[in-house]
């Protein structure tokens, strides 16, 4: 199946209206959407801060719906070596870091689009390309497409980073910061 503009428009507004519930939640926002036969299997957002756990990121999140639902896992494909997620795309607010690319890979995952890159943890080509740029014996490499819905995941991310961050372990007074709303082009 082609995917179509609208398409594209469609699941990412879905992600970043997970992205936009992360931040009302606290946390890094981050949301994600996967996608099989046109329609939504499973969606998430950062829980990092709300699990007091790291590797809660989107994709994980999501993943872990995914594997816990029989009817979204093909039979036997976890046991024969399979990949659960080959039939599957995923529509993510931020360029996946170095942990969640390679869960993706090591799932099968058919494609990946996201909004911005991740300069500092992307698994996607960022900093790493984990999807393609590795040798793997087994698991076959995925396309990773960006810049889908980029200016918006970015100004999300700034109305984040411009508040202070009751989570974090020593927080940063953020006082004299302002969000910048201009992008500059990639």
């Amino acid at each position: 199946m082609e995917s179509t503009t609208n398409e594209h428009n469609r699941f990412m507004t879905e992600a970043m209206a997970m992205a936009e519930e992360a931040l009302a939640a606290g946390e890094v926002p981050v949301g994600c959407v996967f996608v099989r036969g046109n329609a939504i299997i499973a969606k998430a957002r950062n829980r990092t801060n709300e699990l007091r756990n790291a590797t809660r990121h989107a994709e994980l999140e999501a993943i872990d719906e995914i594997l816990a639902d029989s009817a979204l896992t093909p039979p036997g494909s976890l046991l024969s070596g399979g990949y659960p997620l080959s039939d599957t795309t995923l529509y993510v607010t931020v360029e996946p870091c170095i942990m969640c690319a390679s869960a993706l890979r090591q799932m099968g995952i058919k494609q990946v689009f996201f909004g911005c890159a991740n300069d500092r943890f992307g698994g996607c080509g960022g900093v790493i390309g984990v999807n393609d740029g590795l040798e793997h014996p087994s698991h076959p490499p995925y396309e990773a497409i960006g810049g889908f819905a980029r200016e918006d995941a970015i100004l999300i991310l700034r109305r984040f980073y411009v508040t202070e961050n009751s989570n974090a372990p020593a927080p940063k007074s953020k006082a004299n910061r302002i969000l910048k709303t201009e992008i500059l082009p990639r």
